[in-house]
């Protein structure tokens, strides 16, 4: 039974899908701790055989000013004559990303998020503990854009207030690409040393979360100081799984999206054990018997082995496949094993999962053991900008075949917009019972200000200059404007198909990460951070490819 559902009070999950995800989405709204599973494969473990970042705050040996000769293209572009238009557009997404920042240094600053209707912050227990979630996020962005006082703010606030030593349940996927990625994106924009300690400081406590048999970590880490953790928690330094994961497994895109971070970590730290870690999920996965070709998205961290036999390109399985591509590109294409789980994966989803509607729509479905559902959540609408990143590096008959493939399903992404009344897409919209790009549920209905279609409008512009895709992008800033826009910041929405929706007091930290960076890069020359020098993290914070090899710079 779908009865009317609200939007989730708390900061969202990337991976978060309508199905048992949903669970999750009700747990994060509880105010109590997450529910630990004890005895069999979720027993929480405590943090002995962690191997110690021993020297991740001692003086480095990364050479900065190295790094940033090796960038091809300047961070923020060349900036040539451009139309009156196109930078008319590109100001006003930058007075929505100064607006958002304002209320949210008004009224929450230091909490996760803004409740913009209460004019209040927002806490969630979804961070260990860890405050300031807007800051973190927003910190790139701000610069990108050259909101330079509000990007001093941001600093200041990470200088005297981002406090560490916290004691909590965290999520490790989420504290990675949120607080880790943006630290690290900031410190390589700008080279200012405060970002990187803390990321390094951040990314030792996340460790002990990969105690286990295989390797591949648990999805909960208590991020209190494990040197001194009996001191005050018997907690502190254990990870377990998600109460709601199935028999204690840990989930494909949680321990498959931390390869990039990670690596940058040790790149900062000289310190090989960051690498270490999140390589392993790649040696487990090529171990293990594949459905098919395709990746299921729970896997035991004790067995090494799946759990149940559900694929998804969206919720619990999405990032995965980004940072497969994504990890190739950031090696300078060097990292070959991570093609191929890429390359093989993308040919399984072509072959079972791919489909085409009645009216014409090409969606890919998710697979129940064989059984396929037809329905795409908001979050797999990245997939249209994967594949086409993808595509750019194929042969010529590859190329062109997934380049058509990312458009097609960007088109299907684009119309689950243009389908509503408010012209935002809905969580999840479904191709069954003569509905096409359409949610069918109550529950799938809202609008949390989520960016997978503008992050696919903004890949497929940059790779085909095709004027249609700053066209949709400028409709998703208008419908922002027109139902999200509210006296004191923005609010996702209950529901797309009425042009009276009803708010949910929520400014999501992704709003600013991602959907308006995503926007603003739209109306930029590809010069501003160039696909040539950065790839983007989950979260949109921008990661250097390796031109030149600074990890072996600092072993030297």
């Amino acid at each position: 039974t779908d009865l009317p559902r609200s939007p989730p009070a708390a900061a969202e999950p990337r991976h978060a899908s309508p199905a048992a995800p949903r669970r999750l989405r009700e747990q994060l709204r509880m105010a109590g701790p997450l529910r630990q599973v004890r005895g069999g494969e979720g027993r929480a473990e405590p943090a002995t055989g962690a191997a110690p970042a021993r020297d991740t705050r001692a003086p480095l040996r990364f050479d900065y000013e190295r790094f940033r000769r090796s960038l091809r293209h300047p961070v923020r572009g060349g900036r040539p004559g451009e139309d009156p238009e196109t930078r008319a557009r590109r100001m006003k997404i930058r007075e929505m990303m100064k607006f958002a920042w304002d209320n949210y240094k008004q009224y929450a600053l230091g909490k996760n998020e803004l409740r913009p209707l209460t004019k209040n912050g927002h806490i969630g227990n979804m961070f260990g503990g860890l405050r300031g979630a807007t800051v973190i996020d927003a910190l790139d962005t701000l610069y990108i854009m050259e909101l330079e006082e509000e990007f001093q703010e941001a600093k200041k606030w990470v200088e005297k207030s981002f406090d560490l030593n916290v004691n909590g349940e965290a999520s490790l996927f989420e504290v990675n690409i949120r607080y880790i990625g943006g630290l690290l994106a900031t410190y390589y924009l700008t080279g200012e040393e405060v970002f990187k300690s803390k990321a390094l400081e951040l990314g030792e406590k996340l460790l002990p979360a990969f105690n286990t048999p295989t390797g591949i970590p648990r999805g909960v880490i208590n991020l209190g100081r494990q040197d001194t953790r009996f001191l005050f928690s018997p907690f502190s330094g254990m990870s377990w799984s998600w109460g709601w994961a199935s028999a204690g497994s840990s989930i494909l895109a949680e321990f498959g999206t931390l390869h990039l971070e990670f690596l940058h970590l040790s790149e900062l730290s000289g310190n090989p054990v960051f690498a270490e870690k999140a390589s392993t999920s790649h040696l487990v996965l090529n171990k293990v018997e594949k459905p098919q070709g395709l990746y299921p998205n729970f896997l035991s961290p004790v067995t090494g082995n799946w759990v149940q036999h559900h694929v998804s390109i969206g919720g619990l399985g999405d990032s995965f496949y980004e940072y497969l591509i994504k990890s190739w590109l950031m090696s300078d294409k060097k990292d070959l094993e991570a093609k191929k789980m890429y390359d093989d994966a993308l040919e399984a989803i072509e072959k079972h999962l791919v489909k085409k509607s009645a009216g014409g729509l090409t969606y890919i479905a998710e697979w129940r053991g064989g059984i396929l559902d037809h329905k795409m959540g908001h979050l797999a609408c990245f997939s249209g900008g994967m594949i086409a990143l993808g595509a750019e590096h194929s042969g010529a008959e590859r190329r062109q075949r997934h380049m058509d493939l990312a458009a097609e399903i960007t088109n299907t992404c684009h119309e689950s917009y243009a389908r509503s009344d408010t012209k935002l897409g809905p969580e999840a919209f479904r191709f069954d019972a003569g509905s096409e790009a359409m949610a069918t549920r109550l529950s799938e209905r809202y609008y949390i200000l989520r960016p997978e279609v503008v992050e696919s409008y903004l890949y497929l512009w940059r790779l085909t200059h095709n004027p249609k895709y700053r066209q949709w992008g400028w409709e998703v800033v208008t419908a922002l404007e027109k139902h999200c826009r509210v006296e004191a910041g923005f609010s996702g929405i209950r529901d797309v198909y009425t042009t009276t929706p009803t708010h949910d007091n929520m400014q999501q930290s992704f709003f600013l990460a991602e959907t308006l960076k995503y926007l603003y890069l739209l109306f930029c020359e590809d010069d501003v951070l160039s696909l040539d020098d950065w790839v983007f993290n989950t979260e949109a914070h921008p990661l250097p490819v390796n031109h030149t090899n600074f990890k072996a710079a600092v072993q030297q």
